[in-house]
């Protein structure tokens, strides 16, 4: 084995060891479980990456016009206008993503509270009934 292809596969096994130990999947397909580990998110929560992702594209649009708008509006230079409304864009898109995360991992703890207070009355619910009556005979 020429000294190269040493250093290929040496590389190449310490890109699949980083790999391994971030959890993703190997050759084999194997992934490490996170099922110990599950966490809910904003990014693994459907309707709250759903709508981070609209308010990132609505919030960078708005800044584009805006910002196009008051360029063309102040006389400016075509190419001029068009990069101050692409550097508003890239801003307002920052912020509307940073606002979206904050408001929707603020819903997505509300929901999970609510859920889990709905499963701890039925909880309670299920410990109150008696279990003597489930024994005794019904009549009809």
């Amino acid at each position: 084995m020429s000294d190269k292809q040493g250093k290929d596969k040496k590389r190449k096994d310490d890109h699949d060891a980083n790999d391994n130990a971030k959890g993703k999947k190997g050759k084999k397909g194997k992934a490490k479980s996170s099922q110990s580990n599950a966490r809910t998110s904003v990014a693994t929560h459907p309707r709250a990456r759903t709508a981070v992702r609209r308010a990132k594209g609505w919030g960078g649009l708005a800044g584009f016009a805006v910002a196009a708008y008051a360029s063309y509006g102040a006389h400016l230079p075509l190419v001029e206008a068009l990069r101050n409304a692409l550097a508003a864009g890239i801003i307002a898109y920052v912020l509307a993503w940073a606002c979206a995360v904050a408001i929707c991992r603020q819903l997505v703890r509300a929901e999970l509270e609510s859920v889990a207070e709905r499963f701890r009355q039925a909880r309670e619910a299920a410990e109150t009934s008696s279990p003597d009556a489930a024994d005794a005979p019904r009549t009809s």
